[in-house]
């Protein structure tokens, strides 16, 4: 699974980037997570705001940050398929 942040080092991005990470680990699921802060690689994905987050090519939020419960469900739905 890739997962990718979108932004460029705001407080929300690095928010984000944490929570991802902590729910792969209780989860025990294991992935690539990239930070993109290139405006041209973020903009191909469509977001405006940031922060953003793409999990395996499809985005999943732009301009907030989803709750833990939220990243867990997506990140449960991927780990299966």
């Amino acid at each position: 699974m890739k997962i990718e942040i979108l932004g460029m080092g705001c407080s929300r991005c690095k928010t984000l980037e944490e929570q991802v990470r902590r729910a792969l680990k209780e989860l025990n699921v294991e992935a690539q997570v990239e930070k993109v802060a290139d405006l041209d690689r973020i903009s191909a994905y469509g977001v405006l705001m940031t922060p953003g987050l793409v999990i395996n090519g499809e985005v999943r939020s732009s301009g907030t940050l989803p709750s833990m419960a939220t990243l867990k469900g997506w990140i449960e739905g991927e780990s299966r398929k």
